[in-house]
């Protein structure tokens, strides 16, 4: 067995893909890896650092560690999903296809032996392994009908690179999901989809507003004056001479002596 060294970690599997006759699962696997081809181009991935393993519904990519695992993570993101619904678009409903995929990291050995094909062994392959095969990276694309593939990263992957923010990478995309398996539970951060946005994700409660104290109690009216006919102000009065003041006399008075007689 050769050193192990570290490789990127590249797993893709078409869903349902035992349910296909013979004659569509060979028309699947070459348009597979024809996607493959053009997305790792668009990544700018050389065929000298790759290594590819047939597994019949789907593929094992081995990168060199100088591939960068941001190009590759964008391309996954844009030029695949386009590929796939090119495909989509113009093959008849029984050779749709739609795709499981895994980016992880981690040491590999190649270990062949003579007269067969393959041989990589790894602890962190047998982890990538899992996680496309867990029930949860199946039910998210289930429950996508309308999307091509949904793809989850393993943690170094989410740790070195998408938590970053590199362009193209949004982590508020990313939703964690534990995956159970035979050693304990593996984290995962799966894409939430292509379509999807600040507005599609979840939203956050938005903070309630703190309660008014309640008003303080009002007191009672008054109760309205009875509106009356409107009463006249009393006329205006001369006032009354004072008892003191003595009349004058009238000059017209008789006179007291009486008229003599002869």
């Amino acid at each position: 067995m050769r050193e192990p060294v570290n490789r990127t970690i590249l797993l893709l599997d078409i869903e349902k893909f035992s349910r296909r006759d013979d004659v569509v699962q060979a028309v699947l696997r070459r348009r597979l890896n024809a996607i493959v081809d053009q997305t790792l181009e668009a990544a700018g991935v050389e065929p000298s650092q790759q290594y590819r393993e047939d597994r019949g519904d789907g593929l094992i990519v081995l990168l060199s560690g100088d591939v960068a695992k941001t190009a590759l993570l964008r391309s996954l993101l844009t030029t695949a999903p386009d590929l796939l619904h090119e495909h989509n678009l113009l093959a008849s409903e029984s050779a749709q296809m739609r795709l499981r995929t895994v980016l992880a990291a981690g040491e590999v050995a190649h270990d062949p032996h003579a007269g067969t094909t393959g041989g990589i062994v790894g602890h962190d392959l047998n982890q990538a392994c899992r996680l496309l095969d867990a029930d949860v990276l199946r039910a998210a694309l289930a429950a996508r009908p309308d999307e091509h593939a949904v793809l989850a990263v393993s943690a170094p992957v989410y740790e070195g690179i998408v938590r970053h923010g590199h362009r193209g990478v949004r982590p508020e995309l990313f939703a964690r999901a534990d995956v159970t398996v035979k050693d304990g539970v593996l984290p995962a951060w799966i894409h939430r989809g292509a379509g999807t946005g600040p507005a599609d994700a979840t939203p956050a409660p938005r903070p309630r507003r703190p309660r008014r104290p309640p008003p303080c109690p009002r007191r009672p009216r008054r109760p309205p004056r009875p509106v009356g006919p409107r009463r006249r102000p009393p006329p205006h009065r001369r006032p009354r001479p004072s008892s003191t003041s003595t009349a004058p006399r009238s000059s017209t008075a008789p006179s007291s002596r009486g008229t003599s007689t002869g």
